[in-house]
């Protein structure tokens, strides 16, 4: 195949809190760059990346382009005008609003139609605007779950020939953490006792925090010894409410956990319960099983997909069910292990190295049409 010039939208990677977009787009491009290939590489950075998080390519380039509103739409846009790429890749849902060429980009989920009231107005707006936009402009869509796919054509009436499905990767640095001195300080730093259950996400409504806690409440309250906490990990999002753990004896807010902490984090935990009300893809459930640790989660959405036969399924919106499910993790010690293994084998589906070869895979057919 000849060389292509390949422009890549790197500006979510410089996020200093990295939730589930960003840390794709960052671990995409990674095993993207890594590949034996031909073809060059412009990434565009909106902020100055950290020198380490890409590795020096002879066939990269970045290009860094500041400006501090409306980036994707005029300062991205005015570079691919000058640069004129064969293809441009945009990982996270938003192309220009005009530039040149063909364009693959990857649309994660919409949750937005499902749960308008989950965003401001104005960001919903912008979803739905930018998400119409880039269904209509772009050669190619990248659907990271099936669940997604059948939105896309069911809300956009996307044809299901401009839609491939590529399921990304899962950080394969993360590994079980056995080491009782790791787990000490870990649980120190963030204040946690030795048991304990763990949610692992942005705390926002449409994660489902609510019932989570009620879930765990209800569990809790028939225990004789209640020696087991509920740790919510992560930032708090748009319409956090606080009256969610109010008066609940046992859970924890550590807020956002340090990269260097998640495996120690998941390692030590009894299960993850992450019974979500929507997720485009739900990397927790995978990072969770790299870890060795059980999970709970939902029969909605992608999350079937990613959890395969590996984990405990719920219906998110009954209570009752949630709290059956931690009975069962908590109690079945046999059923734990059993768990753990099917988790072993499934996340041995989803690897950065398979979803880059797939991604560039479809970046040189959209180019290979337009040559």
């Amino acid at each position: 195949m000849q060389s292509l010039t390949i422009a890549i939208d790197a500006s979510r990677t410089t996020t200093a809190h990295r939730t589930g977009t960003e840390n794709y787009a960052l671990q995409l491009i990674r095993a993207i760059l890594a590949l034996d290939t031909p073809h060059r590489f412009n990434l565009y950075f909106r902020d100055r990346p950290p020198a380490d998080l890409f590795p020096e390519y002879p066939h990269v380039t970045r290009r860094i382009i500041p400006w501090p509103r409306i980036w994707t739409h005029i300062r991205f846009a005015a570079a691919l005008w000058r640069d004129r790429p064969d293809v441009t890749f945009v990982p996270s849902h938003v192309l220009p609003l005009l530039f040149p060429g063909p364009a693959v980009v990857t649309i994660h989920d919409l949750g937005y139609v499902y749960f308008p009231n989950a965003h401001p107005e104005t960001h919903r707006r912008y979803l739905e605007w930018s998400t119409r936009h880039s269904a209509r402009r772009t050669t190619r869509i990248i659907a990271d779950s099936l669940a997604t796919s059948r939105d896309l054509a069911a809300h956009y009436n996307v044809s299901e020939n401009r839609i491939t499905l590529v399921y990304p990767g899962v950080d394969e640095s993360l590994a079980p953490v056995d080491d009782p001195a790791v787990l000490a300080g870990m649980r120190a730093r963030y204040r946690l006792p030795e048991r304990y259950l763990l949610f692992m996400g942005t705390l926002q409504p449409r994660k489902n925090i609510a019932r989570i806690v009620q879930g765990y409440a209800r569990w809790r309250a028939a225990q004789s010894e209640p020696d087991v906490a509920l740790v919510l990990a992560g930032q708090q999002g748009w319409l956090y409410d606080p009256r969610w753990t109010e008066g609940v004896d046992g859970v924890i807010l550590p807020g956002y956990v340090d990269d260097d902490d998640v495996a120690a984090l998941y390692s030590g935990a009894l299960a993850l319960v992450f019974p979500t009300l929507h997720e485009g893809f739900g990397f927790p459930v995978l990072e969770s099983m790299r870890c060795g640790t059980p999970v709970i989660t939902s029969n909605t959405s992608s999350l079937p997909e990613v959890a395969g036969d590996a984990a405990l399924l719920v219906n998110a919106r009954d209570v009752d069910a949630i709290a059956g499910a931690i009975e069962r993790l908590v109690a079945d010690e046999a059923l734990r292990k059993d768990l753990i293994v099917r988790g072993h084998r499934q996340v041995q589906r989803f690897t950065w190295r398979r979803t880059a070869e797939q991604t560039l895979h479809v970046l040189e057919a959209v180019a290979r049409q337009s040559l």
